[in-house]
């Protein structure tokens, strides 16, 4: 299959997961992602983040807090192609938040791409939900938080960020 986007869950697949996290000092790179980032983009392949950002909602964070710890991201593991994040609640009814396939939706959009040439990368079943909804694929890469019926139901499991991208990087003599 043809991968033309890598689009990743941030928090607790790309940097470890703060609840709620507001403070752009508290972000942390999970281990593997600046490795596996640098080999997609070797790759020449688009990145996009795609995050629900419940916080905002519920009244814990700002839309500005979210961007600054956005940006803290990208000066720790290079700049992202697109940013899609819901700051709504799970009770909202919004069609951006995972499962939902509107961020992975916008993020194709925004990069070009078609969701079948696009892959998931996140931690938990609500991302493979959504990338499967929009029409991509997904890997999931499982964390502490990770429930065990959701890796059963995953159509790909790796166990770091890097195993998950080698997974859909093409091969020699793919086509672009």
């Amino acid at each position: 299959m043809r991968t033309a986007a890598v689009l990743f869950d941030r928090d607790g697949t790309l940097v470890r997961d703060v609840p709620y996290n507001g403070d752009p000092d508290l972000v942390e790179p999970m281990p593997t992602a600046r490795e596996a980032l640098h080999e997609v983009r070797l790759h020449g392949l688009r990145t996009g983040v795609v995050s629900n950002q419940s916080g905002v909602a519920r009244g814990l964070l700002t839309p500005a807090q979210v961007e600054a710890v956005n940006a803290r991201v990208e000066h720790l593991l290079g700049r992202f192609g697109t940013w899609q994040w819901c700051p709504h609640g799970p009770d909202d009814g919004c069609r951006c938040r995972k499962p939902a396939p509107g961020l992975v939706l916008a993020a194709c959009a925004r990069l070009s791409v078609d969701p079948a040439d696009a892959v998931v990368i996140g931690d938990i079943g609500a991302d493979v939900e959504a990338a499967a909804a929009a029409g991509a694929r997904a890997v999931l890469v499982p964390t502490p938080r990770t429930l065990r019926a959701e890796i059963d139901a995953a159509p790909l499991v790796a166990p770091t960020v890097l195993d998950a991208v080698r997974l859909v990087l093409p091969l020699e003599g793919d086509p672009p």
